[in-house]
Protein backbone atom coordinates (compact mmCIF):
# COMPACT_ATOMS: atom_id res chain seq x y z
CA UNK A 1 0.00 0.00 0.00
CA UNK A 2 1.69 3.13 -1.21
CA UNK A 3 1.47 5.83 2.56
CA UNK A 4 2.96 9.12 1.63
CA UNK A 5 0.88 11.04 4.70
CA UNK A 6 1.93 9.90 8.52
CA UNK A 7 1.98 11.61 12.14
CA UNK A 8 4.67 10.53 14.55
CA UNK A 9 5.82 11.50 18.20
CA UNK A 10 9.19 11.71 18.60
CA UNK A 11 11.12 12.36 21.89
CA UNK A 12 14.57 13.59 21.82
CA UNK A 13 16.87 12.10 25.45
CA UNK A 14 16.85 13.87 28.48
CA UNK A 15 20.26 15.44 30.10
CA UNK A 16 21.29 13.73 32.56
CA UNK A 17 21.76 14.96 36.24
CA UNK A 18 24.68 16.53 37.71
CA UNK A 19 26.46 15.23 40.98
CA UNK A 20 26.56 16.26 43.99
CA UNK A 21 29.80 14.52 45.50
CA UNK A 22 33.09 15.93 47.68
CA UNK A 23 36.75 14.14 46.95
CA UNK A 24 37.90 11.59 49.63
CA UNK A 25 41.57 10.44 49.79
CA UNK A 26 43.27 9.06 52.33
CA UNK A 27 45.88 12.41 53.84
CA UNK A 28 44.27 14.76 51.43
CA UNK A 29 42.23 16.84 53.37
CA UNK A 30 39.12 19.36 52.19
CA UNK A 31 39.68 17.49 49.08
CA UNK A 32 36.52 19.96 47.63
CA UNK A 33 33.62 19.30 45.28
CA UNK A 34 34.58 16.87 42.38
CA UNK A 35 30.83 15.93 41.23
CA UNK A 36 30.58 15.40 37.36
CA UNK A 37 28.20 16.69 34.91
CA UNK A 38 25.33 14.89 33.22
CA UNK A 39 25.86 13.66 29.63
CA UNK A 40 23.58 15.28 26.64
CA UNK A 41 20.46 13.52 25.47
CA UNK A 42 20.70 12.12 22.20
CA UNK A 43 18.79 13.35 19.29
CA UNK A 44 15.85 12.96 16.73
CA UNK A 45 17.41 12.92 13.13
CA UNK A 46 16.23 12.64 10.04
CA UNK A 47 17.68 11.51 6.53
CA UNK A 48 17.06 11.12 3.13
CA UNK A 49 16.89 7.39 1.67
CA UNK A 50 16.83 6.60 -1.36
CA UNK A 51 16.40 3.00 -1.50
CA UNK A 52 12.12 3.36 -0.08
CA UNK A 53 9.51 5.47 -1.34
CA UNK A 54 6.74 5.17 0.98
CA UNK A 55 5.74 5.96 4.62
CA UNK A 56 4.58 2.57 5.22
CA UNK A 57 7.01 1.98 8.16
CA UNK A 58 5.41 4.73 10.06
CA UNK A 59 1.90 3.08 9.90
CA UNK A 60 2.90 0.73 12.49
CA UNK A 61 5.53 2.39 14.22
CA UNK A 62 4.45 6.00 15.45
CA UNK A 63 6.45 6.82 18.61
CA UNK A 64 10.52 6.61 18.90
CA UNK A 65 12.69 7.96 21.37
CA UNK A 66 16.47 8.37 21.27
CA UNK A 67 18.65 7.50 24.23
CA UNK A 68 18.80 9.89 27.75
CA UNK A 69 22.45 11.05 28.82
CA UNK A 70 23.54 9.71 32.34
CA UNK A 71 23.85 10.99 35.20
CA UNK A 72 27.63 12.52 36.42
CA UNK A 73 29.66 10.66 38.68
CA UNK A 74 32.57 11.42 41.31
CA UNK A 75 35.76 12.34 40.97
CA UNK A 76 34.53 14.50 38.19
CA UNK A 77 33.20 11.94 35.69
CA UNK A 78 31.14 13.24 33.38
CA UNK A 79 27.75 10.74 32.45
CA UNK A 80 27.72 9.50 29.08
CA UNK A 81 26.37 11.42 25.91
CA UNK A 82 22.94 9.52 24.87
CA UNK A 83 23.06 8.06 21.20
CA UNK A 84 21.30 9.69 18.51
CA UNK A 85 18.54 8.02 16.88
CA UNK A 86 18.80 8.00 12.78
CA UNK A 87 14.91 7.82 10.96
CA UNK A 88 15.09 7.53 7.37
CA UNK A 89 12.48 8.67 5.52
CA UNK A 90 11.85 8.67 1.63
CA UNK A 91 13.93 11.61 -0.54
CA UNK A 92 11.34 14.13 -0.96
CA UNK A 93 9.45 14.05 2.48
CA UNK A 94 8.54 17.31 4.06
CA UNK A 95 8.11 17.29 7.84
CA UNK A 96 6.02 19.41 9.77
CA UNK A 97 5.42 20.72 13.33
CA UNK A 98 1.90 19.33 13.74
CA UNK A 99 0.96 21.42 16.35
CA UNK A 100 1.56 24.71 14.20
CA UNK A 101 1.73 23.36 10.92
CA UNK A 102 5.04 24.94 10.42
CA UNK A 103 7.14 23.53 7.60
CA UNK A 104 10.04 22.43 9.33
CA UNK A 105 12.49 20.91 6.83
CA UNK A 106 12.20 19.59 3.30
CA UNK A 107 14.40 16.13 2.80
CA UNK A 108 15.14 16.46 -0.75
CA UNK A 109 18.93 16.67 -0.24
CA UNK A 110 21.42 14.45 2.00
CA UNK A 111 22.00 16.30 4.79
CA UNK A 112 20.64 15.24 7.97
CA UNK A 113 17.82 17.20 9.86
CA UNK A 114 17.52 17.60 13.39
CA UNK A 115 14.25 17.34 14.36
CA UNK A 116 14.38 16.80 18.25
CA UNK A 117 16.97 18.66 20.20
CA UNK A 118 18.35 16.07 23.37
CA UNK A 119 18.56 17.84 26.32
CA UNK A 120 21.67 19.42 28.08
CA UNK A 121 23.34 17.29 30.78
CA UNK A 122 23.33 19.34 34.46
CA UNK A 123 26.39 20.94 36.03
CA UNK A 124 27.70 18.66 39.03
CA UNK A 125 28.54 20.40 41.95
CA UNK A 126 32.21 21.08 41.18
CA UNK A 127 31.11 23.95 38.50
CA UNK A 128 29.43 26.01 41.86
CA UNK A 129 32.72 25.83 44.07
CA UNK A 130 33.68 29.61 44.73
CA UNK A 131 36.55 31.13 47.21
CA UNK A 132 33.63 31.45 49.45
CA UNK A 133 31.22 28.85 48.68
CA UNK A 134 33.55 26.22 49.02
CA UNK A 135 31.04 23.15 49.48
CA UNK A 136 28.36 23.86 47.45
CA UNK A 137 26.03 21.22 47.85
CA UNK A 138 23.67 21.01 45.05
CA UNK A 139 24.19 20.44 41.25
CA UNK A 140 22.06 21.15 38.20
CA UNK A 141 19.24 19.00 36.74
CA UNK A 142 19.64 17.56 33.07
CA UNK A 143 17.36 19.57 30.80
CA UNK A 144 14.15 17.33 29.34
CA UNK A 145 14.83 16.38 25.75
CA UNK A 146 12.18 17.78 23.14
CA UNK A 147 9.14 16.19 22.09
CA UNK A 148 7.32 17.42 19.15
CA UNK A 149 4.71 15.65 17.16
CA UNK A 150 5.88 15.70 13.46
CA UNK A 151 3.47 15.47 10.16
CA UNK A 152 5.48 13.96 7.50
CA UNK A 153 3.93 13.97 4.10
CA UNK A 154 6.01 12.98 1.02
CA UNK A 155 6.26 14.33 -2.57
CA UNK A 156 7.89 12.57 -4.95
CA UNK A 157 11.03 14.21 -6.46
CA UNK A 158 9.94 13.39 -10.37
CA UNK A 159 10.79 15.62 -13.60
CA UNK A 160 7.79 15.49 -15.62
CA UNK A 161 4.30 14.47 -14.33
CA UNK A 162 2.22 12.81 -16.43
CA UNK A 163 -2.04 14.27 -15.39
CA UNK A 164 -5.03 13.34 -17.24
CA UNK A 165 -8.33 11.79 -16.63
CA UNK A 166 -8.26 7.45 -16.32
CA UNK A 167 -7.95 5.16 -19.11
CA UNK A 168 -6.26 7.84 -21.23
CA UNK A 169 -3.20 6.15 -21.52
CA UNK A 170 -0.45 7.45 -18.76
CA UNK A 171 0.61 4.14 -17.38
CA UNK A 172 0.67 2.34 -20.32
CA UNK A 173 2.91 5.57 -21.70
CA UNK A 174 5.37 5.14 -18.59
CA UNK A 175 5.62 1.64 -19.00
CA UNK A 176 6.70 1.66 -22.94
CA UNK A 177 9.32 4.65 -22.36
CA UNK A 178 10.54 3.84 -18.43
CA UNK A 179 11.35 0.21 -16.96
CA UNK A 180 8.32 0.65 -15.05
CA UNK A 181 5.83 -1.95 -15.15
CA UNK A 182 2.17 -0.06 -13.78
CA UNK A 183 -0.62 -2.26 -13.65
CA UNK A 184 -2.80 -1.90 -16.61
CA UNK A 185 -6.37 -2.63 -17.80
CA UNK A 186 -9.44 -1.44 -19.62
CA UNK A 187 -11.24 0.88 -16.59
CA UNK A 188 -11.07 3.48 -13.94
CA UNK A 189 -8.78 3.66 -11.19
CA UNK A 190 -6.37 0.99 -12.72
CA UNK A 191 -3.47 2.73 -11.17
CA UNK A 192 -3.88 3.18 -7.10
CA UNK A 193 -0.70 5.34 -6.60
CA UNK A 194 1.83 7.04 -8.07
CA UNK A 195 4.44 5.31 -10.46
CA UNK A 196 7.91 6.58 -10.99
CA UNK A 197 10.04 5.44 -14.24
CA UNK A 198 13.50 6.37 -15.02
CA UNK A 199 13.37 7.78 -18.83
CA UNK A 200 16.83 7.24 -20.79
CA UNK A 201 16.71 9.41 -23.88
CA UNK A 202 20.44 9.14 -24.45
CA UNK A 203 23.79 8.18 -22.83
CA UNK A 204 24.18 10.52 -20.18
CA UNK A 205 20.60 12.03 -20.24
CA UNK A 206 17.73 10.78 -18.15
CA UNK A 207 15.11 12.07 -16.24
CA UNK A 208 12.33 11.00 -13.64
CA UNK A 209 8.80 10.57 -15.22
CA UNK A 210 5.56 9.99 -12.78
CA UNK A 211 1.95 8.80 -13.48
CA UNK A 212 -0.14 10.83 -11.10
CA UNK A 213 -3.53 8.70 -10.58
CA UNK A 214 -7.03 9.72 -9.92
CA UNK A 215 -7.37 13.28 -11.21
CA UNK A 216 -10.82 13.91 -12.59
CA UNK A 217 -13.36 16.31 -11.95
CA UNK A 218 -13.34 17.52 -8.26
CA UNK A 219 -10.13 16.24 -7.51
CA UNK A 220 -8.95 19.23 -5.55
CA UNK A 221 -12.30 19.00 -3.30
CA UNK A 222 -11.60 15.33 -2.33
CA UNK A 223 -13.74 13.48 -5.26
CA UNK A 224 -11.75 10.43 -6.36
CA UNK A 225 -8.03 9.96 -5.55
CA UNK A 226 -6.96 13.21 -7.10
CA UNK A 227 -7.07 14.85 -3.68
CA UNK A 228 -4.34 12.26 -2.63
CA UNK A 229 -2.07 12.80 -4.60
CA UNK A 230 -2.10 16.06 -6.86
CA UNK A 231 0.66 17.17 -4.69
CA UNK A 232 2.91 14.77 -5.88
CA UNK A 233 2.90 17.12 -9.23
CA UNK A 234 3.97 20.12 -7.52
CA UNK A 235 7.61 19.52 -6.85
CA UNK A 236 7.55 18.51 -11.13
CA UNK A 237 9.21 20.77 -13.39
CA UNK A 238 6.97 19.89 -16.65
CA UNK A 239 3.58 18.67 -16.73
CA UNK A 240 2.52 16.04 -19.80
CA UNK A 241 -1.06 16.32 -20.29
CA UNK A 242 -1.84 12.74 -21.69
CA UNK A 243 -5.20 13.49 -23.35
CA UNK A 244 -7.79 10.87 -25.33
CA UNK A 245 -7.97 12.24 -28.30
CA UNK A 246 -10.71 9.80 -29.56
CA UNK A 247 -13.03 10.63 -27.16
CA UNK A 248 -13.32 6.38 -26.85
CA UNK A 249 -15.38 7.16 -23.53
CA UNK A 250 -17.70 9.39 -24.57
CA UNK A 251 -16.02 12.49 -23.21
CA UNK A 252 -14.80 15.45 -24.96
CA UNK A 253 -11.62 15.58 -25.40
CA UNK A 254 -11.16 19.47 -25.73
CA UNK A 255 -13.48 19.58 -22.14
CA UNK A 256 -11.38 17.03 -20.83
CA UNK A 257 -8.20 18.99 -21.13
CA UNK A 258 -10.10 22.19 -19.49
CA UNK A 259 -11.43 19.76 -16.84
CA UNK A 260 -7.89 18.92 -15.10
CA UNK A 261 -6.71 21.97 -15.94
CA UNK A 262 -8.83 23.77 -13.95
CA UNK A 263 -8.29 21.05 -10.85
CA UNK A 264 -4.87 22.15 -11.47
CA UNK A 265 -5.60 25.62 -10.83
CA UNK A 266 -8.13 24.93 -8.11
CA UNK A 267 -5.22 23.13 -5.78
CA UNK A 268 -2.33 25.58 -6.48
CA UNK A 269 -2.56 28.04 -8.45
CA UNK A 270 1.23 27.35 -9.37
CA UNK A 271 0.65 24.20 -11.44
CA UNK A 272 -1.75 25.82 -13.94
CA UNK A 273 1.63 28.31 -14.85
CA UNK A 274 4.11 25.21 -14.93
CA UNK A 275 5.48 24.48 -18.16
CA UNK A 276 3.24 22.04 -20.13
CA UNK A 277 3.72 19.51 -23.16
CA UNK A 278 0.16 17.98 -24.49
CA UNK A 279 0.19 14.44 -25.83
CA UNK A 280 -2.76 13.34 -27.95
CA UNK A 281 -3.21 9.36 -27.51
CA UNK A 282 -5.30 6.71 -29.20
CA UNK A 283 -4.86 8.26 -32.31
CA UNK A 284 -5.41 5.33 -34.41
CA UNK A 285 -9.34 5.19 -33.24
CA UNK A 286 -9.87 8.43 -34.80
CA UNK A 287 -10.14 10.26 -38.05
CA UNK A 288 -7.14 12.27 -39.03
CA UNK A 289 -9.30 15.51 -39.42
CA UNK A 290 -10.16 15.11 -35.96
CA UNK A 291 -6.85 14.90 -34.48
CA UNK A 292 -5.80 17.69 -36.74
CA UNK A 293 -8.50 19.93 -34.77
CA UNK A 294 -7.47 19.03 -31.53
CA UNK A 295 -3.90 20.10 -32.54
CA UNK A 296 -4.78 22.90 -33.95
CA UNK A 297 -6.90 24.29 -31.07
CA UNK A 298 -3.72 23.91 -28.63
CA UNK A 299 -1.24 25.52 -30.70
CA UNK A 300 -3.88 28.12 -30.83
CA UNK A 301 -3.57 27.96 -26.73
CA UNK A 302 0.11 28.13 -27.21
CA UNK A 303 0.88 24.11 -26.46
CA UNK A 304 2.85 21.79 -27.96
CA UNK A 305 1.59 18.94 -28.83
CA UNK A 306 2.39 15.40 -30.27
CA UNK A 307 0.09 12.87 -31.43
CA UNK A 308 0.72 9.39 -30.33
CA UNK A 309 -0.28 5.83 -29.43
CA UNK A 310 1.54 4.47 -26.39
CA UNK A 311 -0.12 0.87 -26.49
CA UNK A 312 2.21 0.59 -29.86
CA UNK A 313 5.13 3.31 -29.01
CA UNK A 314 3.87 5.03 -31.79
CA UNK A 315 4.90 8.46 -31.16
CA UNK A 316 6.43 8.11 -28.02
CA UNK A 317 10.29 8.52 -29.11
CA UNK A 318 9.62 12.69 -30.40
CA UNK A 319 7.24 13.22 -26.85
CA UNK A 320 10.46 11.97 -24.67
CA UNK A 321 13.07 14.04 -26.58
CA UNK A 322 10.69 16.98 -26.50
CA UNK A 323 10.52 16.72 -22.60
CA UNK A 324 14.47 16.18 -22.55
CA UNK A 325 15.02 19.56 -24.69
CA UNK A 326 12.43 21.49 -22.33
CA UNK A 327 13.82 20.35 -19.19
CA UNK A 328 17.20 21.60 -19.99
CA UNK A 329 15.82 25.18 -19.97
CA UNK A 330 13.47 24.66 -16.65
CA UNK A 331 14.91 25.02 -12.96
CA UNK A 332 15.90 22.46 -10.88
CA UNK A 333 13.35 20.38 -8.91
CA UNK A 334 11.85 22.26 -6.24
CA UNK A 335 12.68 22.23 -2.77
CA UNK A 336 9.97 23.67 -0.14
CA UNK A 337 11.66 26.26 2.35
CA UNK A 338 11.81 25.55 6.00
CA UNK A 339 9.64 28.70 7.55
CA UNK A 340 11.31 30.08 10.73
CA UNK A 341 9.41 29.81 14.17
CA UNK A 342 8.56 32.76 15.67
CA UNK A 343 7.94 31.75 19.53
CA UNK A 344 6.62 34.28 21.83
CA UNK A 345 8.11 33.31 25.61
CA UNK A 346 4.51 32.45 26.89
CA UNK A 347 4.79 29.61 24.10
CA UNK A 348 8.49 28.16 24.82
CA UNK A 349 6.68 27.25 28.25
CA UNK A 350 10.19 29.67 30.04
CA UNK A 351 7.36 32.46 31.08
CA UNK A 352 5.92 31.23 34.71
CA UNK A 353 1.94 31.26 35.05
CA UNK A 354 1.42 33.15 38.15
CA UNK A 355 -2.16 32.19 39.92
CA UNK A 356 -3.21 33.11 42.97
CA UNK A 357 -6.15 31.71 45.69
CA UNK A 358 -6.71 32.68 48.89
CA UNK A 359 -3.97 35.32 49.18
CA UNK A 360 -1.33 32.72 48.28
CA UNK A 361 0.42 33.13 45.17
CA UNK A 362 0.87 29.61 43.06
CA UNK A 363 3.80 29.46 40.55
CA UNK A 364 4.06 26.99 37.53
CA UNK A 365 6.46 26.17 35.15
CA UNK A 366 7.74 23.07 33.24
CA UNK A 367 10.94 23.81 33.85
CA UNK A 368 10.87 24.72 37.75
CA UNK A 369 10.27 21.39 39.05
CA UNK A 370 13.25 19.57 38.49
CA UNK A 371 15.49 22.20 39.42
CA UNK A 372 13.21 22.37 43.17
CA UNK A 373 14.23 18.80 43.60
CA UNK A 374 18.19 19.58 43.51
CA UNK A 375 17.19 22.65 46.15
CA UNK A 376 18.45 21.56 49.25
CA UNK A 377 16.20 23.79 51.98
CA UNK A 378 18.88 23.20 55.13
CA UNK A 379 22.17 24.45 53.19
CA UNK A 380 22.22 28.57 52.94
CA UNK A 381 24.27 28.02 49.79
CA UNK A 382 21.55 25.62 48.00
CA UNK A 383 18.94 28.60 49.24
CA UNK A 384 21.18 31.41 47.85
CA UNK A 385 21.72 29.49 44.32
CA UNK A 386 17.77 28.92 44.00
CA UNK A 387 16.79 32.20 44.69
CA UNK A 388 19.62 34.10 42.12
CA UNK A 389 17.75 31.88 39.36
CA UNK A 390 14.44 32.84 40.35
CA UNK A 391 15.72 36.01 39.82
CA UNK A 392 17.72 35.45 36.49
CA UNK A 393 14.88 33.46 35.00
CA UNK A 394 12.04 35.93 35.50
CA UNK A 395 10.09 34.48 38.32
CA UNK A 396 10.49 37.50 40.65
CA UNK A 397 9.44 39.77 38.16
CA UNK A 398 6.08 37.58 37.29
CA UNK A 399 5.25 37.84 41.03
CA UNK A 400 5.64 41.63 41.09
CA UNK A 401 3.49 41.51 37.96
CA UNK A 402 1.02 39.90 39.58
CA UNK A 403 0.69 42.29 42.69
CA UNK A 404 2.56 40.37 45.56
CA UNK A 405 3.53 42.42 48.28
CA UNK A 406 6.37 41.78 50.88
CA UNK A 407 4.84 38.75 53.64
CA UNK A 408 2.46 37.09 51.13
CA UNK A 409 3.16 33.50 50.86
CA UNK A 410 4.48 32.35 47.40
CA UNK A 411 3.75 27.94 46.74
CA UNK A 412 6.36 26.80 44.11
CA UNK A 413 4.90 23.20 43.73
CA UNK A 414 5.29 21.89 47.71
CA UNK A 415 7.47 24.34 48.59
CA UNK A 416 6.32 27.91 50.10
CA UNK A 417 7.88 30.87 51.37
CA UNK A 418 6.93 34.36 52.37
CA UNK A 419 8.26 37.12 49.45
CA UNK A 420 10.75 39.52 50.86
CA UNK A 421 11.28 42.72 48.34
Amino acid sequence: MFIDKAIIQVRAGNGGNGAVSFHREKYVASGGPDGGDGGRGGNIVFLAEDNCNTLSDFRYKRKYAAEHGQNGGAKRCFGKAGADLVIKVPRGTLIYDNATGRLMADMSGDEPFIAARGGRGGWGNAHFATPTRQTPRFAKPGIPGEAPELRLELKLLADVGLVGFPNVGKSTLVSVVSEAKPAIADYHFTTLSPVLGVVRVAEGVSFVMADIPGIIEGASEGVGLGHDFLRHVERCRLLVHVVDVAGSEGRDPLEDFDVINRELQEFNPDLAARPMIVAGNKCDLVDDAAVEAFAAEMEKRGYRFFPMMAAIAHGTEELVKACAEQLQTLPPIREFEPEVPVVTLEESGRKPVITVEDDVYFVEADWLLPVLRTVDIDDYESLQYFQRLLQTSGVIDALREAGVQEGDTVSLYDFDFEFVN
